[in-house]
């Protein structure tokens, strides 16, 4: 039987660089070489594609944030008829050596010009199969006020909050700072479009707010002010249906903190301080609340035409309201994210939830869908 042919792609621009080269280390150990053949390709911080790690256990989480290693060979992709071989080329142009065509690109990148449509734009160009979402969904998932009008136009609840482009912040600060007034304190202020809580500050009066704007435009000049929910965060794993069967959802986990860093689950207690913080799978719910939020998961999907996978993020609140906090594409993927740890206990291993999203990208047609 023919190997897959995979081109792991990792690393990347954002700020969640170091992320992704750990996620890539998890699916490379995951990846079966009876079925698959692996091309590693890291994404330098600079944007320069190089050949990438080939040891998994240098990618782990016990060898620190690292950056994928410099390199004097870069990588081409080929724009074409998805069938024209991968170069790899010397940096000074002085050699040029052919790695053959690939099955499927699996992108594992996290962040801006990752995970937002841009790269999957690329391999629709060059018409290549990949694993996740395509260009409208990860566009329009990553960005924060994008993703939440997408979700009110779907009927689907979401909490109080103010979108800010850099230009109405620059020309409107004082109407902005108005709206946000009416909202419930304490705030939350996050970049539209960075993930693994970058940036994100909590905010208890009005006051504190310009200072939380400057921060978070340290990693994007769009933002979100988010009025916060008293209540509990709940995750549901999302999963492309086979041919036209209708999207799976997982059964919904919860991250407890015993002790929250500045109060929530921020960058420090998701990846360096983790001595608090445990993960509750499946999430210790009443059964009406697990219902919910797993049709609310499909449906949000759904909303916004998702392929491969999504994890769908919940506030349960006090009153007992239920509302989408935001969605994800492309999940923390290591084996122990929540995406895979939710799938795991419905039933589905690393390794076949691996399997499986491979199988759906290499059989969604091409193109148009």
């Amino acid at each position: 039987m023919k190997k897959i042919r995979i081109a792991l792609i990792y690393g990347g621009t954002s700020g969640e660089h170091a992320i992704s080269r750990v996620t890539a280390g998890g699916v490379m150990r995951a990846l079966d070489p009876e079925r698959y053949e692996i091309l590693s390709i890291g994404i330098r911080p600079d944007g320069t594609w190089v050949p990438g790690e080939t040891d998994p256990s240098m990618m782990g989480m016990e060898r620190g944030l690292a950056e994928v290693p410099e390199s004097d060979r870069r990588i081409v992709l080929p724009a074409g008829n998805g069938r024209q071989p991968l170069l790899d080329i010397a940096a000074d142009g002085s050699d040029v050596r052919t790695l053959g065509p690939i099955d499927v690109a699996f992108p594992v990148l996290h962040g801006p010009f990752g995970e937002d449509g841009t790269i999957q734009g690329l391999f629709e160009m060059a018409n290549i199969p990949y694993v996740g979402c395509g260009v409208l969904a990860s566009s329009a998932g990553m960005d924060k006020d994008m993703m939440k009008k997408v979700l009110v136009s779907a009927g689907l609840p979401v909490g109080p909050y103010v979108g800010v482009t850099a230009r109405r912040w620059r020309t409107d600060q004082e109407r902005v700072l108005s709206e946000v007034s009416e909202l419930h304190f304490p705030v939350y202020v996050k970049p539209a479009r960075a993930g693994s809580s970058l940036g994100i500050s909590r905010v208890e009066s009005i006051e504190g707010v310009p200072a939380a704007v400057a921060e978070a435009h340290k990693h994007d000049p769009k933002i979100v002010i988010e009025q916060g929910i008293s209540g509990r965060e709940i995750e549901v794993a999302v999963l492309g249906g086979v041919g036209d069967e209708p999207a799976r959802a997982s059964l919904p986990g919860e991250v407890l903190l015993e002790t929250p860093a500045g109060g929530f689950y921020d960058w420090e207690s998701k990846y360096v301080s983790t001595d608090g913080l445990t993960m509750s799978v499946p999430a210790d719910i009443d059964d009406d609340v697990s219902a919910t939020v797993r049709e609310l998961a499909v449906r949000a999907f759904d909303a916004f035409e998702c392929e491969g996978l999504t994890r769908v993020d919940f506030f349960v609140a006090d009153s007992g309201e239920i509302l989408i906090n935001e969605i994800n594409t492309m999940p923390g993927f290591t084996p122990f994210s929540m995406y895979p740890t939710m799938w795991e206990a419905s039933g589905l291993s690393y390794n076949d939830l691996i399997d499986e999203l491979v199988s759906l990208a290499v059989e969604r047609p091409r193109g148009l869908r």
